[in-house]
């Protein structure tokens, strides 16, 4: 397939049927080569037809944006009060838990009543405020500079007591999940704090709904080698489970 404008069109009815292609899929089956593909890629992009990925392109594009934690309260608020209703069970027998900022782990905090005592360590405004007075829950809220976009502090006062402690259980929102790249979010000063609040984890539990799925934010929190659970929802695709499983993550789909 010779001709640029065939050749685009193919990609463009790849991406609708598919949602992404793969520049090494193309190369087979337009027999053309590598180059040839990136630079079709790139020309499709400058239109504002598709997003170029690692290694492709897709209909979706890749890079989580910053949004204010009102915005994003929101975006699929169903999915992700859903979630946070499965990530209860995680807890288990743990005596300490820790709850990161953001929309999803938010409503974690707001279905939480445990039986027995529960130490909850966070540095989200919004969950400590949550908890304050719930029976049976004693908050230590970290300390530090607030963002207003998400009602969290980030920074060396909260990793200072960071390091002096642990939980058994740590619940995370992510903005981007990669199978490449691994789990990240828009901001770097609390990609920081998230990497250090799982150096304290005995379990890391990440709460995402579909959306967040082939993304990636700014700052990479972690790997998939220290991440235990994801929690999302029904619309991630089987394919994407079986990718994460292998990597010795579960994944709970809620219903």
């Amino acid at each position: 397939m010779k001709n640029i404008t065939d050749r685009h069109e193919f990609i463009l009815k790849k991406l609708k049927e598919d949602g992404k292609v793969s520049i090494i899929e193309l190369t087979d089956l337009m027999e053309v080569s590598g180059v040839t593909i990136r630079k079709d890629l790139k020309l499709l992009e400058d239109k504002n037809l598709l997003f170029r990925t690692r290694g492709g392109g897709s209909i979706n594009n890749p890079y989580a944006n910053e949004r204010s934690i009102n915005e994003k309260a929101f975006i699929n608020s169903d999915e992700k009060q859903k979630i946070a209703k499965a990530a209860l069970a995680l807890i288990e027998k743990s005596d300490s838990i820790s709850i990161g900022s953001g929309t999803t782990v938010f409503e974690l905090a707001r279905c939480l009543y445990p039986n027995q005592h529960l130490t909850v360590i966070t540095p989200a405004l919004k969950v400590g405020l949550e908890l304050s007075n719930r029976p049976n829950v004693e908050v230590l809220q970290l300390g530090g500079l607030i963002r207003s976009n998400s009602s969290s502090v980030a920074g060396s006062y909260a990793e200072r007591v960071l390091s002096e402690i642990s939980c058994g259980v740590l619940f995370l929102g992510v903005d981007g999940i990669d199978l490449d790249f691994g789990f990240s979010i828009t901001n770097l000063a609390e990609a920081t704090l998230n990497q250090k609040m799982i150096e304290t984890a005995q379990t890391v539990v990440i709460m995402a709904d579909s959306s967040k799925f082939d993304k990636r934010g700014l700052g990479k929190v972690c790997g998939f080698e220290q991440v235990h659970y994801i929690v999302t929802d029904s619309a991630v695709s089987e394919f994407v489970i079986n990718q994460i499983e292998e990597k010795g993550v579960k994944v709970i789909i809620a219903d």
